[in-house]
């Protein structure tokens, strides 16, 4: 089994190179893709034995995780590790994630990390996304990750975002072409090297928006087109409630009317996006056929 540890990461030059050394010990290779690094990142991930990708400028997670696919598939591997390069996933680590992979029990193996070594504020953001993200993994945001050549192959060929929401877009896909998942607790570090180049809070909104997005994407009526026609019952409900008290008092109250008139255009809205992006969801199903 030809095995590739891949590591996305942006001015990691203070870790790189220790991960990429414990990496090389359980891989055939590995390859480090630099998303557009301003400090030494490449350098030293050369140095150290890794095949680099580097990117011209800046481009997200995601990209560098598509790009890390694509090279597995060009270059014919059969295993695809994905670990983040700041030195919060230990390499040593991997022969525990390639295990189901090896015994053909999972196709994606996703290290799951015990809430005790995680910061508070980290515990939150997992739980709302693990639960936004669905499916039957207990730890959707891990980017400690194995895939075997069927879940590369598929992933290599379909994800679309370039964020760091990327973790979250291949449960979502992996789940919907009924790909068979494992766990395996790891160890992560915090704080070690103080080199997370982005805030967690803007991190998790920024993913849990994407997510959303995705979800709302693939059910357009259920998350769009539902709310949107409540939205605007509850508006008519409160216009029945005005008629009723002008008739009876002649009185009209230009803040309830207002109330009524935001309800009926949001849920109208709604209702119609809902339906125009349920259009476009089937019109590039089909194409895509």
């Amino acid at each position: 089994m030809k095995k590739i540890a891949a590591i996305p990461c942006y001015n990691e030059g203070l870790a790189i190179g220790s991960v990429v050394l414990k990496a090389k010990r359980h891989v055939d290779e590995v390859v480090v893709v630099d998303d557009g690094s301003t400090d030494d990142t490449t350098e030293v991930a050369e140095a150290a034995g890794a095949v680099v990708v580097a990117h011209d400028k800046n481009a997200g997670k995601g990209r560098a995780v598509k790009n890390a696919l694509r090279y597995a598939v060009e270059h014919d591997f059969d295993t695809l590790v994905l670990l983040d390069g700041d030195g919060q996933h230990d390499p040593n680590e991997i022969p525990q994630l390639l295990v189901p992979l090896t015994n053909d029990t999972a196709d994606i193996v996703i290290g799951f990390r015990t809430f005790d070594q995680m910061p508070a504020y980290r515990r939150v953001g997992r739980k709302v996304l693990d639960h936004a993200t669905g499916g039957h993994v207990r730890d959707s945001q891990c980017g400690f990750r194995a895939l075997n050549r069927k879940a590369i192959d598929l992933l290599a060929g379909t994800l679309v975002k370039d964020d760091f929401a990327v973790e979250s877009e291949m449960t979502r896909i992996a789940n919907e072409h009924e790909l068979r998942f494992a766990d395996v607790q790891i160890n992560c570090r915090y704080g070690d090297f103080k080199t997370s180049t982005k805030h967690p809070v803007t991190h998790g909104v920024g993913v849990l928006n994407t997510v959303i997005g995705l979800i709302a994407e693939k059910r357009p009526l259920l998350y769009v087109g539902l709310p949107g026609f409540i939205t605007f019952l509850i508006g008519v409900f409160f216009g029945i409630l005005l008629l009723q008290q002008y008739n009876q008092t002649r009185y009209f109250s230009l803040a309830y009317a207002m109330l009524v008139s935001i309800f009926m255009i949001l849920g109208a809205i709604g209702l119609f996006m809902g339906l125009t992006f349920h259009v476009l969801t089937r019109l590039r199903a089909i194409n895509g056929k």
